[in-house]
């Protein structure tokens, strides 16, 4: 049997986890697959009697250790009862390991891990993918509700949206690094945003998906960027069949490196199936003498970031080309407007140019 895929569905307050989940789960069982689907853990701990308001140190502390124990063993059982299937499965979290670190001080959070015996890298590898849903109070704020979590403390008023925005940029962050991180932006239809999810979770297990261009654009920073997650990347291209494009990323931040091959292969002149893994810096170093001598690594810097419930990649290019900013959108639908920052000017509008391809860019030239 195929390995199971252990999938996480996170996000600021009131981004429609529970409805996403619901969904996840019609749509796949009619399928053919089994969805298995682990309960948010915090949420039973508070309906249980902990309150992470609490003024005593040590019943928080207690709380927030138990809470990444029972995540772990839950998610752990889950795993062991998806491989006793006999038809295809896998495993949906509403939440991971990772939300905990977004909810308490970076101290705190090092100390849980080591005497858990793990750390944020190992727990970030856990997980197949990472879906962002991004919470309702950054772009759809006239949909921002508690009242379908009587234990959600953020309330539905300017404070409560400040805190909700700010919740959702620190659990976002919590999970950056992990190869298949995607963010799912908030829409103007709902049920755009859950087609989104589909969509992502298709890719994870292998299902062929429509090809889509996501909008480009060459702009010009003219003021200071909001909080953002800045990395390094260098991408290299490796020699593939005509039909395939195989790129080799390695994304720095903080000090931190992630490796990732992927895959991208036409399996139809309308769909794409594309396929990602994580490797070591050791298989990184040798898959490098498989590089495309007729292309250049490509040097960029990336800072993403959410405005107004849209996601967004802004790429300033070092190699193989220079004075080049790219502004990627991420999963806006096609009959949207894209809520362009004010910081930015737009030059010219490249959507699906193959000049700005990143293969293409990264093509030597005579």
């Amino acid at each position: 049997m195929e390995q199971i895929k252990r999938i996480v569905l996170t996000g600021g307050p009131c981004a429609g986890k529970t409805t996403a989940l619901v969904r996840i789960i019609e749509h796949f069982s009619s399928l053919g697959f089994k969805v298995f689907t682990v309960p948010e853990v915090p949420t039973l701990y508070s309906q249980g009697g902990w309150n992470y308001l609490t003024p005593n140190h040590n019943l928080y502390y207690e709380g927030e250790k138990a809470i990444l124990e029972t995540q772990l063993a839950l998610e752990d059982s889950f795993m062991r009862l998806a491989a006793t299937c006999t038809k295809p499965t896998f495993v949906v979290c509403d939440r991971g390991t990772m939300d905990i670190s977004a909810y308490i001080s970076p101290e705190m959070w090092e100390e849980l891990t080591q005497k858990c015996g793990t750390n944020s890298n190992e727990l970030r590898r856990r997980y197949d993918a990472v879906l962002h849903l991004v919470s309702a109070a950054d772009g759809a704020e006239q949909y921002y509700t508690v009242a379908t979590n009587s234990t959600r403390y953020e309330q539905a008023n300017e404070e409560g949206l400040r805190l909700a925005r700010s919740l959702d940029k620190k659990v976002n962050r919590a999970w950056m690094g992990h190869p298949h991180l995607r963010v799912i932006n908030n829409h103007d239809d709902f049920d755009a945003k859950l087609r989104r999810v589909l969509k992502e979770i298709s890719n994870v297990l292998g299902i062929p998906q429509p090809i889509e261009e996501e909008r480009k654009y060459i702009v010009e920073v003219t003021g200071p960027l909001p909080e953002s997650i800045e990395s390094d990347i260098m991408q290299t291209y490796l020699v593939c069949d005509p039909d395939c494009e195989v790129r080799l990323r390695r994304r720095g931040w903080q000090g931190e490196y992630v490796n990732v091959h992927k895959t991208k292969k036409r399996v139809s002149p309308t769909e794409v199936l594309e396929t990602e893994r994580q490797v070591s810096n050791a298989l990184y170093e040798s898959l490098l003498q498989q590089a495309d001598p007729y292309r250049s690594t490509i040097h960029k810097t990336r800072r993403s970031f959410i405005w107004r419930g849209q996601y967004f990649e802004l790429d300033t290019y070092h190699a193989p080309v220079s004075n080049l900013v790219i502004l990627e959108t991420k999963g806006i639908a096609r009959q949207e407007a894209v809520n362009f920052p004010p910081f930015l000017r737009v030059v010219e509008d490249v959507t699906g140019n193959p000049q700005y391809y990143n293969y293409n860019i990264a093509l030597r030239r005579a």
